[in-house]
């Protein structure tokens, strides 16, 4: 079992460290293709979520803290900002959308693993594809279970 301190003194080698109930996850650095949609959802999030007063958009590297045993990076929340900008994590207000872009290296982790951690600290989350077999967008509420489903009733991009 890792712990958040053995999380910090791993290397910052380029690598995505998280931490999900105690277990290591590392993920290689993600593809051009991947941050491509990332990039496209920021620009097209960012002017609603700024006019509606919802805070600001967060992209890795910023987390979610859910107890002593997990942090996790998502692709992208919407949460409002700490007031004290050097606080840690542990207090960060609780996001009101996050984003994972599937891919196939990380889409089981993020079905499996993450989906739940998302539900005890987010309102929506949303998983965009980003494999070469299946591009598209689901966007899954987090109180709804995750079925065969979310997979085929996806919007499907061109």
């Amino acid at each position: 079992m890792t712990t958040i301190e053995e999380l910090y003194s791993l290397p910052d080698d380029g690598n995505k460290y998280e931490l999900i109930r105690g277990q290591l996850f590392v993920t290689p650095a993600p593809t051009d293709g991947h941050e491509t949609i990332g990039a496209r959802l920021h620009r097209l999030l960012d002017p609603y979520v700024a006019a509606n007063g919802l805070g600001l958009i967060y992209r890795p590297r910023s987390v979610i803290r859910v107890g002593d045993d997990t942090e996790v990076e998502p692709d992208l929340m919407v949460r409002q900002p700490q007031d004290d900008p050097d606080a840690s994590w542990v207090g960060a207000p609780i996001p009101i959308l996050v984003v994972e872009i599937a891919s196939d290296s990380t889409r089981r982790r993020d079905r499996m693993h993450k989906r739940s951690i998302y539900a005890e600290a987010s309102r929506v989350h949303v998983s965009f594809r980003a494999s070469k077999a299946s591009r598209g967008i689901a966007i899954i509420p987090v109180e709804r279970p995750l079925c065969q489903d979310d997979r085929d009733s996806s919007l499907r991009s061109e």
